[in-house]
């Protein structure tokens, strides 16, 4: 899903828009029913196009529906590296290139005066990637999402444990898939259109 996407702004605006189906959602009554079912789901049964939605972080959540290892942290270090050597590079050209000028006999450039700035550009730098790659990679803002549709989407911020599976599974069956996750153990699951 893109950035923006412009087709779920426009069913939004036009209710009379053909819906298509998106997948199928489910609630758990705790968070160890949804491991025990997200296990379940993905290693035991194959599917791999899972989400879960829980009003505070489950443990071992990602590992059980096999969600990659997110790759923010590699990416926050190469960018803070980044932010450092640029603070480098700022004080050696501006102190003994740009401008040389000698105060009280000292070098034109020093890493232990260097220091504070290196320190500051680094978390400068790496905070900004820390906050805009997350977005980035969460696709946010999103204005819309499918599983906003779900008749209890309303607990997943305060009680409730969601299971989703996603259409574009290959192993997915909307009937099928979603008596599965009523054996697993769900207390209600739902066929969610887009």
């Amino acid at each position: 899903m893109s950035l923006i996407d412009l087709e779920a702004i426009r069913r939004i605006f036009d209710p009379h828009a053909p819906k298509q189906l998106w997948g199928v959602v489910a609630e758990f009554e705790d968070e160890q029913a949804l491991l025990k079912a997200g296990e379940a789901i993905h290693h035991k049964h194959g599917y791999t196009k899972l989400d879960a939605m829980t009003p505070f972080p489950v443990h071992g959540i990602e590992a059980a529906i096999g969600i990659p290892r997110s790759i923010l942290g590699y990416l926050v270090i190469c960018v803070g590296l980044t932010g450092t050597m640029t603070a480098i590079l700022l004080q050696w050209w501006t102190g003994a290139v740009d401008y040389p000028l000698v105060i009280a006999g000292k070098p034109l450039f020093a890493f232990e005066f260097a220091m504070p700035i290196m320190f500051e550009l680094s978390v400068l730098f790496s905070a900004f990637c820390c906050v805009f790659g997350m977005l980035a990679l969460n696709g946010l803002p999103k204005l819309y999402h499918p599983t906003m549709n779900f008749s209890r989407f309303g607990r997943a911020t305060d009680d409730g444990f969601l299971l989703v599976v996603e259409r574009s599974d290959p192993k997915f069956s909307a009937v099928e898939t979603r008596q599965l996750l009523m054996n697993l153990g769900a207390t209600s699951a739902e066929i969610v259109e887009d």
